[in-house]
């Protein structure tokens, strides 16, 4: 009697539906065909950002024959590729930084409160999901949605505090604010 009732709450466990911590952001999703003897086969590739609001943010890529399938997989992706990102009182970045993945560059600048997000399609999605209130940035070079991804990220992610900064330079925080 008493496995029957674990089998049923196990079942019922699983059911449930897990609440995430993070969002979701489906940036693209594109049908990519491959073309082989017998004929064309066609699949979709999704692109997705994922993050917490609260500095962590990541983004991934999955393919499948499906798209819910490949959006599951993408976001996988993304959990897996998480950063830390750095972000200063005033919920902006705390110096002017440059990201780059392939021919994508993406500047990033500082703003003062109330500023709001100023940034193109990709990069908005980033940094909204990072949690970042108050930034300028300006795409330069390719605009490849997921270049732009990754460069926004790696600039994100070259990003350090000033105490970082002074514990790599043997200084004091204070010296290095100025």
């Amino acid at each position: 009697m008493k496995s029957e009732n674990n089998k049923r709450n196990n079942r019922n466990n699983r059911r449930e539906k897990r609440v995430s911590e993070f969002k979701e952001s489906v940036i693209e999703i594109r049908r990519v065909t491959k073309v082989a003897k017998g004929g064309r086969t066609f699949r979709f590739a999704a692109t997705v950002v994922v993050g917490d609001q609260k500095c962590r943010v990541g983004v991934g890529t999955g393919k499948s024959q499906e798209v819910p399938v490949a959006i599951r997989k993408a976001i996988e992706d993304a959990k897996k590729n998480l950063i830390q990102v750095s972000k200063n009182e005033n919920d902006s970045i705390f110096y002017k930084n440059t990201g780059i993945a392939g021919g994508a560059e993406v500047l990033l600048m500082p703003a003062p409160e109330g500023t709001g997000v100023i940034a193109g399609g990709p990069a908005r999605a980033v940094l909204e999901l990072a949690g970042i209130k108050n930034i300028r940035t300006k795409s330069l070079g390719s605009n490849n949605k997921l270049n732009v991804l990754r460069a926004t990220v790696n600039g994100l992610a070259a990003i350090k505090t000033p105490e970082q900064i002074a514990k790599i330079r043997g200084k004091k925080v204070e010296e290095i604010l100025g």
